[in-house]
């Protein structure tokens, strides 16, 4: 995933791409629910299934939100970037003072890494708990 990332970054993949992440993601937590179902350590109850899955996405998650928080300090230009787009926007809606906007964008600036790392915990925590749970159904409904 963390390939994925940078692979897109650096333009070897197309941008469109980069929700190939989430597949591999998907592929990954499905691989494990499957293998750890036909283990000897699999008791039959969902339960261990789904805890099974949710070791995996944590620790998926846990690899990306550190990637996240290092690529974002490592390239403050992307805070740059957003607070500017963020003006752009407030200049053309108007209705705010420029001092407001200034403030507005500088806020963007400082949070930029923290919004940035929040997204990325919600989006693969609940994007895993979904699979997990579906997965974990499926395998269950199938046995």
């Amino acid at each position: 995933m963390v390939i994925i990332r940078l692979f897109v970054y650096y333009k070897i993949i197309p941008e469109g791409l980069y929700y190939l992440i989430y597949i591999v993601f998907a592929v990954g937590i499905v691989w494990t629910l499957i293998s750890f179902s036909r283990s000897p350590s699999f008791t039959g109850a969902m339960a261990d299934l789904f805890g099974q899955g949710f070791r995996c996405f944590v620790v998926a998650t846990l690899i990306m939100v550190a990637f996240t928080a290092i690529f974002n300090i490592l390239h403050p230009e992307f805070a740059t970037e957003a607070a500017e787009y963020g003006r752009e926007e407030l200049v053309k809606k108007g209705g705010k003072t420029p001092a407001e906007i200034d403030n507005l964008v500088d806020q963007v600036k400082k949070r930029y890494t923290t919004v940035e790392i929040y997204l990325t915990v919600f989006g693969y925590l609940i994007t895993g708990a979904i699979i997990t749970a579906a997965g974990s159904a499926f395998l269950m409904r199938r046995k």
